[in-house]
């Protein structure tokens, strides 16, 4: 695959993405190559607390890739995974403080989900809070049926 140089390209069109986090722009290199860039706000880094007691960064492209992995099939595209994490990820930085637990972003991938996709929901719960018995999505079930209550 061949790199380019932003730098040696020019913008034919700039727009906003559908929920307001990135500037989509549409690029053309000096010799003719079309290609597309994204532009985020940089946000200042979380650290995550695991439950090791290990401590990283916050990868908002990890846990996209996580929520792909258990529950990606779920939805009807990437667009709709990105929005679940951008969500979660704002709900995160909403907290105020920079420093989250592992079990603060599953939860908010979870009250997301709870919104969004309920099949999606139940999967990740049972993936996220290690689920052992039937009971254990029975109960999920019931929780979630008396939020809609």
């Amino acid at each position: 695959m061949e790199q380019f140089r932003i730098g040696d390209s020019k913008v034919l069109e700039s727009r906003e993405t559908v929920d307001g986090t990135m500037i989509r722009r549409r690029r053309e290199s000096s010799d003719g190559h079309r290609f597309t860039t994204y532009e985020r706000i940089e946000l200042p880094n979380l650290t995550v607390l695991k439950r090791s007691g290990n401590k990283e960064v916050y990868d908002r492209d990890k846990l996209l890739m996580a929520v792909k992995r258990s529950v990606g099939k779920f939805f009807n595209s990437e667009l709709e995974v990105e929005e679940v994490v951008n969500r979660a990820t704002d709900m995160l930085y909403g907290l105020g403080t920079d420093q989250i637990t592992s079990k603060q972003i599953g939860e908010a991938v979870l009250d997301v989900l709870a919104d969004v996709n309920e099949v999606a929901y139940v999967r990740f719960a049972s993936v996220f809070r290690e689920f052992k018995t039937l009971e254990d999505f029975e109960n999920i079930l019931k929780e979630q049926k008396n939020k809609k209550k």
